[in-house]
């Protein structure tokens, strides 16, 4: 299992929203994360565009651009 935060250099709320994951993490057992730049890749900014910042488990949508920490814990079943 592996979580993947979609954001973006210079994007204020890409920045609130990994800061939110990570004072999440602290508190519970996340799996491995992985940051990637949407601009980094063609199928991403097809995908995702301007709708970063999205979390991602396991490539399936989870949240965003708000972190969702109940439905992420749900889903982790945390």
């Amino acid at each position: 299992m592996g979580l993947t935060l979609v954001s973006r250099a210079d994007c204020e709320l890409c920045v609130r929203f990994h800061e939110e994951l990570e004072a999440l993490r602290a508190r519970a057992a996340l799996p491995p994360l992985a940051v990637v730049d949407v601009d980094s890749d063609a199928l991403l900014q097809r995908r995702w565009g301007m709708k970063v910042p999205v979390l991602l488990l396991d490539g399936a949508l989870v949240c965003g651009p708000r972190l969702d920490a109940e439905k992420l814990l749900r889903l982790l079943r945390l």
